[in-house]
Formats: C-alpha cells, sequence, structure tokens
C-alpha cells in the first residue's frame, strides 16, 4: 500500500528542511506557485476526494471554495492541531515527524485560498510538536519557502503558531476563532460560516492537520492518483489511532474503505491475552459503539454514518470482555460534564446531570428511575445546544445506555438486594 502521510517518516531526521527537500519537498508548492491558478488547485483537491479528517468529513475542496474571492478583507486559513478528542493521537505525529510536509499543505491551502496568512492553533500540552513545528517554520523562512516572495513569486505567506490552554471545546472550529482572538472559546452561532465571518470577522477556512498534510501528495501526483486510493467520496488514505485492548496499539496510515476487523486483527495485531471483543468506540470517544457483529464495516465517513456510527477523527479504542460499560460510560461521561464550555444550558445542566446518574449506578447507588430518565436526559441535550458537543453527548453516551442496557439493569439490581 502506497503511503501519503506517513511515507517519511521512518527517515532518519525526517523533520528537518534537508531531508525533505532530498525526498522532493516544497515541489508540489512550486508546482502551484508557478504553474496552476488557485482555482485550478482547489478544483484539484476537489477531484481527489478528499474530505477534512478531523471529524467532520466535509468535502476539503468544497470548503475552500466558500471563500468568496470578492470580499476585500483578508482571508485567512486556521490550521486545528488541538487534537483533544480522547483516543486520537495523529496530529502530534505529523507535527514531529514530518513537519514541512505540513508546511508545504499550509503553502498550496493559502495560495488556493487568497490567503497570506495562517495560524496553527496546537494543543497546548505539546510541547515537543510546538518546538519541532517552530523549528521546522524558521528553516522554511530562512530559505524563502515562507515569506515575502515564496520560491520568486509574488506570493507571500507568514505562519503563526499558537498553543492552545487545554479546553476540549477550542477544538469546535468558531470556538478556536474565539480563543484565537483572546477571547473565551465559547463556539458561536451559526450562520454567519467562518468562509464568511470568521478569524478577526473575515473570511476563513479551518482545516485539519491531516487534511492539510494530504495536500502537497495530491498536487504532486495529481487527484485521480489520490482519489484511487481510497473508496468512493472517500479518497486517499487516512490515520487510524488504535489504543485499548490490542497487542499493537499506535498510528496506522490505512486506505478509508478498510474495514474495522482488518484494522484490530491485522494491523493492530488482535485482543491483548486473547479475550474476546466487546465493543468498539471508532472514531474518537464522541462516536457512537459498535459491537462485534458491526466490526465488519468500512471505515470511511459515509459507511459508519450508514450504521449510525461516525469515523469521526479516526481514534479507535478498543474493549475486550472484562470491560465494565457502566464504568466506562462514567468516564466518558465524566469527561463531557468537564468540558462542556456551559454556554448553552441543556448542555451544562444535562451533561453533569448524566455524569451524576451513571455515577450513581457505577457506585451501588442507582435506582431504576436513574436508568429510565437517562435516554430523555440524553436526547434533550442534543439538537439543543448552538455546537455540536451537546450531539456528542447524545450519541456516545446514548449508545452505552441502548447497547448495554443489561449491564446498567444488573449494577441497579445489585444495589437492590
Amino acid at each position: 500500500m502506497e503511503k501519503v502521510v506517513t511515507r517519511h517518516f521512518g527517515i532518519e531526521n525526517s523533520q528537518r528542511l534537508e531531508t525533505y527537500l532530498q525526498h522532493g519537498g516544497y515541489e508540489a508548492a512550486r508546482k502551484a506557485l508557478k504553474e496552476m491558478t488557485p482555482v485550478a488547485v482547489i478544483e484539484e483537491v476537489k477531484k481527489a476526494n478528499l474530505r477534512g479528517l478531523g471529524g467532520a468529513g466535509f468535502p476539503t475542496g468544497m470548503k475552500w471554495s466558500f471563500i468568496p474571492a470578492a470580499n476585500p478583507k483578508p482571508k485567512y486559513l486556521v490550521v486545528n492541531g488541538d487534537e483533544g478528542e480522547p483516543g486520537t493521537f495523529k496530529d502530534k505525529y505529523i507535527f514531529e515527524r514530518d513537519p514541512h510536509a505540513f508546511i508545504e499543505g499550509v503553502i498550496i491551502t493559502c495560495y488556493a485560498i487568497g490567503s497570506h496568512k495562517a495560524y496553527v492553533y496546537i494543543r497546548g500540552e505539546y510541547e515537543k510538536s510546538i518546538h519541532t513545528l517552530r523549528a521546522a517554520i524558521a528553516e522554511a523562512y530562512a530559505k524563502n519557502y515562507l515569506g515575502k516572495a515564496v520560491m520568486g513569486t509574488a506570493f507571500d505567506i507568514d505562519i503563526v503558531v499558537h498553543p492552545g490552554a487545554g479546553a476540549y471545546i477550542c477544538g469546535e472550529e468558531t470556538a478556536l476563532l474565539e480563543s484565537l482572538e483572546g477571547k473565551k472559546g465559547f463556539p458561536r452561532l451559526k450562520p454567519p460560516f467562518p468562509a464568511i465571518v470568521g478569524l478577526f470577522g473575515c473570511p476563513t477556512v479551518i482545516n485539519n492537520v491531516e487534511t492539510i498534510a494530504c495536500v502537497g501528495p495530491i498536487i504532486a501526483k495529481g487527484a485521480e492518483w489520490y482519489a484511487k486510493l481510497g473508496c468512493e467520496k472517500n479518497g486517499g488514505n487516512r490515520l487510524f489511532c488504535v489504543s485499548g485492548h490490542v497487542n499493537k496499539p499506535g498510528v496506522y496510515e490505512l486506505p478509508n474503505g478498510t474495514t474495522l476487523r482488518e484494522i484490530i486483527y491485522d494491523h493492530a495485531g488482535g485482543i491483548l491475552n486473547g479475550k474476546q471483543l466487546k465493543a468498539v468506540i471508532p472514531g474518537g470517544i464522541s462516536a457512537p459503539l459498535l459491537t462485534p457483529d458491526q466490526i465488519d464495516v468500512k471505515m470511511d465517513f459515509d459507511s459508519l454514518k450508514a450504521i449510525g456510527s461516525m469515523a469521526g477523527s479516526g481514534g479507535i479504542i478498543v474493549m475486550d470482555e472484562t470491560t465494565d460499560m457502566v464504568w466506562a460510560a462514567m468516564i466518558a461521561a465524566r469527561f463531557y460534564a468537564h468540558e462542556s464550555c456551559g454556554q448553552c444550558s441543556p448542555c451544562r445542566e444535562g451533561s453533569g446531570w448524566v455524569y451524576r446518574s451513571i455515577k450513581r449506578i457505577y457506585h451501588g447507588e442507582g435506582r431504576m428511575t436513574d436508568l429510565q430518565n437517562l435516554p430523555g436526559i440524553v436526547n434533550n441535550i442534543g439538537g439543543n445546544t448552538i455546537c455540536a458537543f451537546g450531539d456528542a453527548v447524545t450519541m456516545s453516551i446514548g449508545s452505552y445506555v441502548t447497547k448495554f442496557r443489561h449491564e446498567f439493569e444488573s449494577k441497579i439490581k445489585e444495589s437492590l438486594t
């Protein structure tokens, strides 16, 4: 299988500019800036079927095309490197092992949307990633891959690295913009959408790190090549982060459309200690659980949506037969209750209510009314909030209660005897 994002990961000093140039680095940016129009770049990305790999899976080229060319205000690219989704740890590998591939993607993206400034919002705890990325950016400036008149063209570009402060909600694109502007990370009402009114009130494209890292190879090798790597409407490969009860946890680059069964058993080495699979989260903690009879699903945005889950961030969390699902639900609910920004009352009050209810059940203090009330509480959060955080609580916690209700009932019956 041909690698895209991880193609340089095994090379010594892969984070250095000299190494990147030895393997064709910045030739895609040179091609875009000197041989292609911005519209041609956008069309190439559209034909490649590149979708946003941070969670939503929105077609990348289409998102870029929403930027109004006639708008006289500055245009911005904001890259979401917050990576706060539990079970997800792919962006840090890009920053630390191939930062120049990411920078090249930023250059091409900015050229396509008419932007001369990019902001990289990166998780504050990722100290090594921040250091490595800043060092790579300094190298790029020194060799005129960034700055004024890039590579002898009329195109100027600057990149700013902005560490976040550890708030999960700032992974939501409009809360991220608020944080970048120095305000509290509260999601914004939409419309207007960021493509029209984004950072500093200007047209803005927000993309994930992995998405941007795919742009250079698409321009270098063509949309048709990239599209064929994946499956219908889901071009290329993606990085899957596998954790939990598997023999070989890690980050795997595989084609979109690879089955979940293949990822768990062929690539991640199967279930730890030969135990049986009980449940798996396919796309970060926000994705609804899947049971063992569902793991033949193809791991692409459309296939997972069709069975009631989502590809999300690509974070696969595997749970074996020993997992107490009430405990797992309590941990997830605790996370949501802690990370709710508190702006919307259904989420602020509801996420805490859900956590307290499940906590009571787990600790043997629950009553059947707790279990009976949970679906109603959960379902009244989703769809009633400004951002998708409330939907994540509904989908995630709702799947635990629905698919493993018998374990919740058993805990309550034990407490009553």
